[in-house]
């Protein structure tokens, strides 16, 4: 006698049969370095640079601050090549902490007493903070050189290398004492 189960039976049986997953492990010989900088998000108060400004000097790492507004079309080129640059790692190797990244909105309304602290008189306008004193120590005006990515490039190792070494509101040859609202000013 042969038996055969009835018709509903086997297609619940089909509904119910494991399914055989497959899945593949990707490896790779070569190990890829993860960058220690940090792109941190828009500064909308106060509060928030204060917070990155302590991250940063606890890590002993820079704080490079970008003040943009939403009126300018500068900012608009120049933010996006400063994030890539600082993303892909410029200013992070053996010798450095990195560098930590925030764009500030100088046009978001309880910013203007950033804007006076830090003497911003043009935008864009990139800060270089110490590592370890939460003070600025390089800022960078000129459009075209904000423009200019072999610049920028050198100008955020600069600021890495710095590291928490820097000090006393010089700067990279840009302004000097008093943000430059006197000239530049050197060290005889």
């Amino acid at each position: 006698m042969h038996f055969s189960p009835p018709a509903s039976s086997l297609r619940r049986s089909a509904c119910i049969a494991p399914q055989l997953r497959t899945s593949a492990a990707h490896f790779s010989t070569s190990t890829t370095r993860q960058t220690r900088n940090q792109v941190f998000d828009r500064v909308r108060d106060p509060a928030s640079l204060s917070t990155y400004l302590s991250l940063s000097a606890k890590s002993s790492t820079p704080l490079l601050t970008l003040f943009t507004a939403g009126y300018c079309p500068t900012c608009r080129h120049v933010l996006p090549l400063v994030k890539q640059l600082v993303s892909s790692g410029v200013g992070d190797d053996a010798t450095t902490n990195g560098v930590n990244f925030a764009e500030v909105e100088f046009d978001a309304p309880d910013n203007m007493e950033l804007g006076q602290r830090y003497m911003i008189t043009s935008l864009p306008t990139l800060l270089g903070f110490d590592g370890r004193r939460e003070e600025v120590v390089a800022r960078l005006v000129d459009g075209r050189k904000l423009a200019d990515k072999q610049f920028l490039e050198e100008w955020i190792w600069e600021q890495a290398k710095r590291g928490g070494g820097g000090g006393g509101g010089g700067s990279s040859g840009e302004q000097g004492l008093f943000g430059g609202l006197f000239g530049s000013w050197k060290s005889q």
